[in-house]
């Protein structure tokens, strides 16, 4: 499969990237056991064969180790690929697998990229977001944490996750923000009230974390799926039985979109992110090469004005059962 993704540029920012990028985290972390070292290094490798060259990984997954994984996959692409990783997770000091709260002090933000620049075996980091919104240290002293990073020539560009409007606004005044990673698809349609506006009016890149809804929009879960306990989807308000049972109206919707184009459930629902905005730039992650190929095939699929409507109205009435996460994450998140 030799055709080439088109590229995207996030915001206004001079960061070209392929139109989707690759989530890591599941390889490592959160979804289950973690995948075997040597696949999943191959699976990184085949990805920027495929035409990917935009990774996603941060410093809390694992922790520490699916930074290891990536920055080892990636050595022999040295500039030619862009590495995200985040800061911002205070880490169990006893070396616990958890994370215990949110860190965003100026000293942990300096420490963090030193020891995910070891990591990753890289220069400088290519996009630095804030993983969580750190309610205890103003923003402004963040964006200034990182942008002396940034003139010292150890990071590139600055993003920020799961923040708001607001927070956005006031990150960027300091230093200008390149891209937000918040959760955006089909099943999780807040950021089109405010977050889409403020980003388009700034100038910043939008990255959609799980724009498959955690693997629920591809169609092959139902209330007869089983998760693991190691999986964290079990916690999760939007994955009991009755939640699955009642959004697979979601799920006939983009089948029917899907019939008709020849495509798969997931690359419609994909292929409706990239049609949003110019700069949006989904990060699907996979631990599996047919599902990577599947996900790439999304950004050859374009879907008219007609079929986005159809798409739309149908979704926006279609009440979606069950929170993103559980009570005590949910206000871990600046929305």
């Amino acid at each position: 499969m030799s055709t080439q993704i088109q590229k995207r540029r996030l915001g206004n920012s001079n960061l070209e990237v392929s139109a989707i990028g690759l989530g890591c985290m599941g390889m490592s972390f959160a979804y289950g056991a973690a995948g075997d070292k040597k696949e999943m290094i191959s699976l990184i490798r085949s990805s920027v064969e495929h035409g990917i060259n935009f990774f996603d990984t941060a410093e809390v997954y694992g922790p520490f180790t699916n930074e290891e994984l990536v920055g080892e996959a990636l050595a022999p692409f040295k500039g030619e690929v862009v590495i995200a990783t985040k800061f911002g997770f205070k880490l169990d000091p006893n070396g616990g697998p958890k994370w215990v709260g949110v860190d965003s002090t100026p000293e942990n933000i300096k420490k963090v990229a030193e020891a995910s620049l070891k990591r990753l075996k890289v220069e400088a980091i290519d996009l630095f977001y804030q993983h969580r919104v750190d309610p205890n240290v103003p923003i402004e002293e963040v964006a200034g944490a990182v942008k002396d990073l940034i003139q010292q020539g150890k990071v590139k560009h600055f993003g920020l996750s799961e923040a708001g409007a607001k927070t956005i606004r006031r990150a960027h005044a300091v230093q200008p923000v390149t891209a937000l990673q918040n959760e955006y698809s089909l099943w999780t349609r807040e950021p089109e009230l405010e977050i889409i506006p403020t980003l388009e009016e700034l100038g910043i890149g939008f990255v959609p974390f799980s724009p498959l809804g955690r693997g629920f929009l591809a169609g092959k879960m139902n209330e007869n799926t089983k998760l693991d306990s190691s999986d964290f989807r079990s916690t999760l308000p939007r994955f009991t039985p009755e939640a699955l049972k009642a959004n697979q109206s979601l799920i006939d919707l983009l089948g029917r979109v899907a019939e008709k184009k020849n495509a798969t459930v997931a690359q419609i629902a994909l292929a409706w992110l990239l049609a949003k905005k110019p700069w949006i730039v989904p990060i699907p992650g996979t631990t599996k090469l047919h599902r990577l190929e599947e996900n790439i095939g999304s950004t050859f699929i374009e879907l008219g004005p007609e079929e986005i409507t159809e798409i739309e109205d149908t979704a926006s009435k279609i009440v979606v059962h069950g929170a993103r996460y559980p009570a005590h994450i949910e206000k871990m998140t600046g929305l």
